[in-house]
């Protein structure tokens, strides 16, 4: 799980120190307040370690990326030239991670359970990114990648912290190419030092933190009459919800069972999926069938009271098609992953936008999944304050923020929910001037009723 970022000189954030994550974070603010930026850093890493171009420093994508950022001189604070730009996540692993001591048959060097990596980036003479200085950081131990000098790509390694030295191997004095893309130490440094093996560790770890990151945009696919099915299993529900029903049927296909609490019978992804349709009250029952015996080809079918018929999910409301890929990947992905959403809310009714919240706490509760949503829905924060209040939510598992645009950039205020829900620090017309509305109704229909008396 994330649980820290800092960023300098991202897109409308000239800083964000030491931002806490937690299992639900929330961020909220008013349009191109910068809340979809802090995602979409997320994303542009993430697109970047899956990329099979080893020598691109940062993917910035394209329209068919999970983000498309342009290029550095866009993603730069104001546009900077020269350009610079770093970033530092903190993250728990799930199992810790033990470094076996090189020196040694049986001994460990070092274990681990939290993660820090930073990494400072700039551009070149010549106009390319460059890698100033990456880090992994596990206490007490520190070890970086740093460039030599302001020209050329030539870097030397060096460790700080637990007594531990890098050994040069005999007749391997040259100095280091640039790293593997921002994360990832280049290859030689196994062939020039005798106890620098562990390093490709801390980069597979680094690796597979984001292996378990999965996103789902805003704008979401519309219902089909009939989806194909050729037996994929896909890895996620795609940035528009277009594999919904490939995951769905690939979940059926190998048996997969979700745990609804304690002392709760299992469920298939179908039933759990169907169980919150029914509990946000959209529909009755929800399935997906096959058109023919050994058909490929599926429908999706809903009953929307436990009296009517059943229909295709193309005939009913259109929020069933735009909550259903939420749903499933909250289901769908692996236990421990990292789920980023964009305005899960959209064409949803005001009380299912409160059930949304529902939805994540169990999640995380029963699928130890995190939930970083960005979100302009009142009802979903409220809920969640709710939920604080009743005792079912602890405050420290909620991590909620105002963005807000100002002169100098996008600024970050973390909302304070006390132990009885309440936002201690509720900023100036957060969903807008409820109050001052209220007032100009009050004035209007007292001026109408001057006016008619007249």
């Amino acid at each position: 799980m994330l649980t820290k970022l800092s960023v300098t000189n991202f897109k409308s954030w000239r800083s964000i120190p030491q931002m806490r994550l937690a299992p639900i974070t929330g961020l909220f603010g008013t349009n191109s307040s910068g809340k979809t930026s802090i995602l979409q850093l997320l994303l542009m890493l993430k697109q970047t370690i899956d990329s099979s171009d080893r020598a691109q420093v940062l993917e910035f994508g394209d329209e068919r990326s999970l983000t498309n950022l342009g290029s550095f001189r866009d993603v730069v604070y104001g546009h900077q030239k020269p350009g610079k730009l770093d970033f530092s996540l903190r993250w728990n692993m799930e199992r810790p991670l033990a470094i076996k001591d090189p020196e040694s048959k049986t001994g460990t060097l070092f274990t681990a359970d939290e993660l820090v990596f930073s990494c400072w980036l700039e551009e070149k003479d010549s106009k390319r990114l460059a890698v100033s200085k990456l880090v992994y950081h596990l206490e007490p131990y520190t070890f970086s990648l740093n460039r030599k000098g302001t020209t050329g790509g030539k870097y030397e390694l060096h460790s700080n912290g637990g007594g531990f030295r890098f050994t040069r191997t005999p007749g391997r004095v040259w100095d280091l190419p640039s790293p593997v893309k921002f994360y990832g130490f280049p290859d030689q440094v196994y062939a020039y030092y005798q106890n620098a093996g562990f390093l490709s560790e801390l980069q597979l770890a680094f690796e597979k933190l984001f292996a378990q990151v999965f996103y789902l945009g805003p704008l979401r696919e519309f219902p089909q009459r009939h989806y194909a099915w050729k037996g994929s299993e896909p890895a996620d529900m795609g940035r528009r919800g277009e594999r919904v029903v490939d995951a769905i049927l690939a979940a059926r296909e190998r048996g997969a069972y979700i745990s609804p609490g304690r002392k709760r019978k299992r469920q298939t992804l179908e039933e759990r999926t169907a169980h919150w349709l029914k509990e946000l009250g959209l529909i009755h029952d929800f399935s997906v069938e096959a058109i023919a015996e050994n058909s490929s080809i599926y429908q999706v079918k809903v009953q929307k009271s436990p009296s009517s018929a059943k229909v295709l999910i193309t005939d009913v409301g259109f929020g069933v098609s735009q909550i259903l890929p939420v749903l499933v990947l909250c289901y769908y992905v692996p236990e421990g992953s990292i789920i980023l959403l964009e305005q899960p809310e959209i064409h949803l009714h005001p009380s299912v936008q409160s059930g949304l919240a529902d939805v994540f706490i169990d999640a995380v509760k029963n699928r130890n999944v995190q939930i970083i949503v960005e979100s302009h829905s009142e009802h979903l924060l409220r809920r969640l304050q709710r939920r604080v209040a009743e005792e079912s939510l602890k405050p420290q598992d909620t991590a909620l923020y105002f963005c807000e645009a100002e002169k100098e950039g996008s600024s970050l205020i973390p909302l304070d929910v006390n132990l009885f829900g309440d936002i201690t620090n509720w900023p100036k017309d957060f969903f807008g001037d409820e109050i001052g509305e209220m007032a100009a109704i009050t004035r209007a229909v007292m001026e109408r009723q001057v006016g008619e008396q007249r």
